[in-house]
């Protein structure tokens, strides 16, 4: 995979605001002009802004109160929704919610009126704290693995063989503790892919009895010889349905846990698993490849993506088989989807190992039995028939008789005429 130079930026800080107070409108409009912060959005009530809040990848909430105490059950909300530290702005402030605040484990509280760099700065202060906490986890050694979600619009672009290579090399190459998820739930092939024979699938955890933790995905998952974890899909179609969305968000957060990365391999469709995959994901990789069906698919898709708030700078577009030479260009596709390609992949033809070779040992033993003698007296193939006949060379052909493999000899002598005799002339010494 080859990583295409590009201009590193420092990643803005995605910012939701709910709540009115004396001055927090103005306030509003300057953090949204600000260069180091995103504002996604904003509510009056929380209740209006819960999509948002839900699903919009939010780094801090900003939230504006009038009263003199904290606001518990607005808060409260808040929170059901994400995670994300949140900020309380007030017009005017009292020692009881400083007191409150404390106790709620609020990030801060902001006493208008207040200049905008510090309105920032406490803002990724906020975030920096959140960020250290993570990677402490719980009980100060824990993991906060990064969850790495492989998507194309489109089938037949190279999800499945990018996944599984990739998390293959974090844990074989990078030596960290990787899980595969395939959550192609319906015609998943992560596993055909590594050549394993699962017993276990992500259908068997979801509806197994008990509280998911740790201990329990680590018995459902299969173990491939690089040292990756892998939880296959479903083994048939309509077991798809029973892994909903509450059950896959929390199996992400044990992963999370559990694992240092997650690769997540996934279907071309916006379903609901695809959307809670995508509530947590650190990194998006859009494949895409040099046709125009792909690019016309992955255009819709950045457009869906921006209607669902996901941060664009999670977005890494890969263009896969960059070298084929089917008339289009690197800059063509740059200019079709807006971003520029972020890894390009290579068609190595040399590399290329079929998956047939890597089939499992159930598939090859049934072929070994079809391939058994056939027993005396079957009637025998055309192509046997043809070896019997002409030799046992593969495809060889009878030798047909041409004017070069003809001995040579004088032409045949017509009726009624004599053959003369070719005259010698011979030379004598002068």
């Amino acid at each position: 995979m080859t990583n295409t130079p590009h201009t590193t930026e420092r990643e803005r800080v995605r910012v939701y605001c709910t709540g009115s107070c004396e001055g927090f409108e103005k306030l509003r409009e300057s953090l949204a002009s600000h260069p180091e912060l995103e504002l996604v959005g904003a509510s009056v009530a929380v209740a209006e802004g819960a999509a948002a809040l839900a699903g919009g990848h939010l780094d801090a909430v900003l939230h504006a109160t009038r009263g003199a105490s904290l606001p518990a059950d607005e808060l409260a909300a808040i929170r059901d929704q994400t995670r994300a530290p949140v900020l309380i702005v007030a017009s005017g402030g009292s020692p009881v919610m400083l007191e409150q605040a404390l106790e709620a484990e609020v990030a801060d509280v902001l006493l208008l009126p207040q200049l905008v760099e510090n309105v920032v700065f406490a803002i990724r202060k906020s975030t920096h704290s959140r960020g250290r906490l993570a990677g402490a986890g719980s009980g100060g050694g824990g993991r906060h693995g990064k969850i790495l979600t492989v998507f194309s619009p489109k089938g037949g672009t190279g999800k499945t063989v990018t996944a599984t290579n990739l998390a293959s090399a974090f844990a074989k190459f990078e030596g960290k503790k990787t899980l595969l998820l395939d959550l192609d739930l319906q015609f998943g092939d992560a596993a055909i892919m590594l050549g394993l024979e699962p017993e276990k699938t992500i259908y068997d955890l979801v509806v197994a009895p008990g509280e998911l933790d740790t201990e329990k995905l680590a018995g459902y998952t299969t173990k491939h010889t690089s040292g990756l974890d892998v939880l296959p899909a479903p083994l048939r179609p309509e077991d798809a349905e029973l892994v909903t969305e509450a059950k896959l968000s929390r199996l992400l957060e044990v992963a999370r846990e559990s694992y240092d990365v997650i690769v997540v391999d996934t279907s071309p469709f916006f379903h609901g698993p695809m959307l809670a995959t995508l509530d947590r994901t650190d990194e998006l990789l859009l494949l895409s490849s040099l046709d125009v069906p792909t690019l016309k698919n992955l255009r819709l898709a950045l457009q869906t993506l921006e209607l669902l708030s996901f941060p664009k700078s999670r977005i890494k577009i890969v263009l896969n088989r960059s070298n084929s030479k089917v008339g289009m260009k690197q800059n063509e596709v740059e200019g079709a989807l807006g971003m520029k390609v972020r890894f390009e992949i290579p068609s190595d033809r040399a590399k290329r190992v079929p998956t047939s070779r890597r089939r499992s040992g159930r598939w090859r033993r049934a072929c070994s039995r079809s391939r058994r003698r056939r027993p005396a007296g079957a009637a025998s193939s055309p192509r046997s028939e043809r070896r019997r006949r002409w030799g046992s060379t593969t495809g060889s052909r009878p030798r047909t008789e041409t004017a070069r493999s003809r001995p040579r000899s004088l032409p045949a002598t017509p009726p009624g005429r004599s053959r003369k005799t070719p005259r010698r002339t011979t030379r004598t010494p002068s």
